[in-house]
């Protein structure tokens, strides 16, 4: 399949690129630099130039508090440079896979959300993605829209945050009372890879099993690397960041499962082969 992959510089664009190319697709990765998804007529000349019959959009602004920071841009990146795909796809017939977020959710829910619960977000990144998963869906026909949390992977993350934090630090502080699942992008990547195969189009939810506090992930990656370094739990209000995050964002992967799609392993087993092939 030819396949154009928006964000391909990103963590899990390289993943996507690197995953898709050796299960034979025809790849075209592009970014910030070659693609400016808010400029439309831009949009549209590569999207013709390249004729895929698949983009998957992974590019967007994810940075939470400059979102917060900054409405207008968030939502000229993450709601209109969507519409601007859509609407290319819409005109040349090409489906859309759209990466979206566990930010689509207030984090109200004590226990796993499914695709099928309502989101409401309760910040302006989660909001902006929500309203480009709203193009996706109001507009076409042939979509996936893939929800997933917590990335990390080739580029700048929350482990290699932490690993060069217990470099120059004897003690860190990690907030503990948001709950998640950290997701590898390689396995990301193998479950895009299957649900692009089904062509069972819809709203998935996609991350790796289980569930823990940014202090649980912290201390699990100083066990794994057998890093000493005294790690103290705060809460979010003590971190005092300008967006709130939901505190409970757990993504059930209910339709990947009871489809037969994929079945992504625990976080701790991914967690353990991205440590330990850093090494």
């Amino acid at each position: 399949m030819k396949i154009l992959v928006t964000g391909a510089k990103g963590q899990l664009g390289k993943a996507l690129t690197k995953t898709l190319a050796d299960n034979n697709h025809q790849i075209l990765g592009i970014d910030r630099d070659d693609f400016d998804i808010t400029n439309r007529s831009k949009v549209w000349q590569a999207i013709r130039k390249f004729n895929p019959e698949l983009i998957i959009h992974s590019a967007a602004m994810t940075d939470v508090d400059g979102c917060e920071e900054d409405p207008d841009v968030a939502y000229r990146i993450n709601a209109l440079g969507t519409q601007n795909l859509v609407l290319a796809c819409q005109q040349s017939d090409i489906e859309l896979l759209y990466i979206s977020t566990d930010f689509v959710f207030s984090g109200q829910q004590t226990k796993p959300y499914l695709e099928f619960d309502p989101p409401n977000p309760i910040s302006i990144y989660g909001k902006s993605k929500l309203a480009g998963e709203e193009y996706v869906r109001n507009l076409l026909n042939r979509y996936y829209i893939v929800r997933t949390s917590w990335l990390y992977g080739d580029g700048h993350n929350f482990v290699r945050t932490m690993l060069r934090l217990a470099k120059e630090r004897d003690s860190l502080e990690v907030v503990d009372d948001q709950i998640g699942t950290p997701t590898y992008t390689y396995d990301l990547a193998k479950a895009i890879t299957e649900l692009i195969r089904s062509n069972l189009y819809g709203t998935y939810h996609a991350s790796n099993a289980g569930s823990c506090t940014w202090y649980q992930f912290a201390n699990k990656i100083f066990e794994l690397k057998e890093i000493t370094i005294k790690v103290k739990p705060i809460t979010s209000e003590q971190l005092d960041r300008p967006a709130k995050r939901p505190s409970y964002s757990v993504l059930h992967n209910f339709l990947l499962e009871n489809q037969n799609l994929y079945i992504m392993r625990h976080w701790e087993k991914a967690l353990k082969d991205y440590v330990l092939k850093k090494e």
